[in-house]
């Protein structure tokens, strides 16, 4: 079986697996999401995870998505992926978002290796843009009221 792993500071990857839950209930079995919550430590930390993956076994794959590559959470969950001989086979990715997060549930019994980076990558960059509102728009919204 293939997992998504969703691991963060904090309650982000806990809110980001509520979150896509609207755009793929049906998958969400297959969804692990854990957090570094504040003022715990990263032991306490990798005892969650270890819990939390506990089901997992040699022959699953694993997706993880991280908040912040290089971050406790991040290298943590590696470590722990490690102990359980899952990290060799895994893709590890950092920066998540939700249009990262929603491809990569798409798309994880799909693709693997290089073809799934590159299909889930440019959807996380894409989703970085500054939204600006027109004046006119403002304007007609206005006049409806």
């Amino acid at each position: 079986m293939k997992y998504l792993i969703l691991v963060s500071h904090g309650g982000f990857a806990e809110g980001l697996k509520n979150s896509l839950a609207m755009f793929a209930e049906d998958k969400m079995d297959h969804v692990i999401a854990t957090g570094l919550q504040n003022g715990k430590s990263v032991d306490d930390f990798a005892v969650e995870f270890r819990n939390a993956i506990s089901s997992l076994t040699a022959e699953d794959r694993v997706i993880v998505l991280a908040d912040i590559v290089g971050g406790s959470p991040l290298t943590t969950a590696c470590g722990v992926l490690e102990e359980k001989g899952l990290l060799s086979s895994a893709t590890v990715l950092g920066g998540m978002n939700l249009p990262m997060a929603v491809t990569s549930v798409v798309m994880k019994d799909v693709l693997d290796g290089t073809d799934f980076v590159q299909a889930v990558l440019p959807e996380a960059t894409a989703a970085l843009q500054e939204f600006k509102v027109q004046a006119e728009e403002l304007e007609d919204e206005d006049d409806d009221i």
